[in-house]
């Protein structure tokens, strides 16, 4: 079985990355699947490419979504 990685790209001071954040931590938890974070403000390329669509999550180095976790879909990609 692969082993997923889940990245959520988020900013200092984002109320909508810190709800995606304990959104994806949950989910993940449940389903035993890695996951970090990755401040696109420590990057000048990241915050080009994201800009103002944090939070993005990233599952397996693909953008999966933006803004919110979308939990049904998230499950169905990692399961």
């Amino acid at each position: 079985m692969k082993q997923h990685q889940v990245t959520v790209m988020t900013r200092q001071g984002c109320h909508a990355c810190a709800v995606a954040e304990a959104d994806v931590a949950r989910i993940c938890a449940e389903l035993g699947v890695d996951w970090d974070t990755q401040d696109v403000d420590t990057d000048p390329e990241l915050r080009a490419e994201y800009g103002d669509r944090v939070p993005v999550i990233v599952v397996d180095g693909a953008e999966h979504g933006y803004w919110k976790v979308e939990e049904p879909r998230l499950r169905a990609a990692l399961s």
